[in-house]
């Protein structure tokens, strides 16, 4: 009796329920791979990122800075779809763009868009691994009953009763709740793990963005207790957004 023996005796639904549980844990590796690569590189670069583009005294300088970085890279992203929602309002004083919504407004519906865009990319996978961690114990346990029932009934043509006869059986299909248990553990640690990274990048998002609103709306960096954090202009940066 052993995993060997399992696999050699399963039927369909004992197969299903086996692939299944493999393509749980494929998914959940590879998100599991993918979402700390991911978060890591932003992390990484993200204070980087955030202190160049304040620090730059040119705008142009400071816009062709974000444009070489990484697609993946989202602050970056945010930066200038805000900077190209400014040069867009810009040009079009006078129009009915410009009646309709106002300099601050139109750079606050392009923030929204922006964060959120790049908030939903921050959380692919999440939930695979929602969803493996919460319904791969179930898949396993599936398979554990299904395997006790084939037991039982073997147990009953044979006639044979005894603890020998049961433990071996018995034993054998537990073993598929342990793998499900097994792609269903890691797969919730690193849920958690990552939806609390994620809100940590989520509250530098919104700070960002309201200090990207300031500079564009207002022609200067407002913060609490401080002076305007550059000289430079939102008139002056406008001109050499573009996406």
């Amino acid at each position: 009796m052993g995993f060997d023996h399992l696999i050699k005796n399963f039927d369909a639904v004992g197969w299903i329920v086996f692939v299944t549980l493999l393509i749980f844990s494929v998914l959940s590796i590879y998100f599991i791979v993918l979402n700390l690569i991911r978060n890591t590189a932003i992390r990484g670069r993200m204070n980087n990122v955030m202190r160049t583009f304040w620090e730059t005294p040119s705008a142009q300088e400071a816009i062709r800075f974000m444009e070489e970085q990484p697609k993946s890279e989202p602050f970056s992203k945010i930066a200038l779809d805000c900077a190209s929602a400014a040069a867009h309002h810009q040009r079009h004083e006078g129009s009915r763009l410009v009646e309709a919504l106002n300099r601050s407004e139109f750079i606050d519906r392009a923030l929204r868009q922006a964060v959120a865009r790049e908030s939903g990319r921050l959380e692919g996978g999440l939930t695979v691994l929602a969803t493996v961690g919460s319904t791969g114990p179930f898949v396993g346990l599936l398979g554990t009953v299904w395997g006790i029932y084939h037991a039982l009934i073997r147990i009953g043509a044979t006639g044979d009763a005894s603890m020998s006869a049961v433990a071996g059986p018995v034993g054998e299909a537990l073993i598929m709740t342990a793998f499900g248990l097994f792609v269903a553990i890691p797969a919730v640690l690193a849920y958690n793990f990552f939806v609390r990274s994620n809100r940590v990048i989520l509250a530098r998002f919104d700070e960002f963005a309201h200090d990207l609103h300031d500079f564009f709306a207002t022609g200067s960096r407002v913060e609490a207790g401080a002076a305007p954090a550059a000289p430079r202009t939102a008139g002056q940066a406008a001109p050499a957004a573009r996406k």
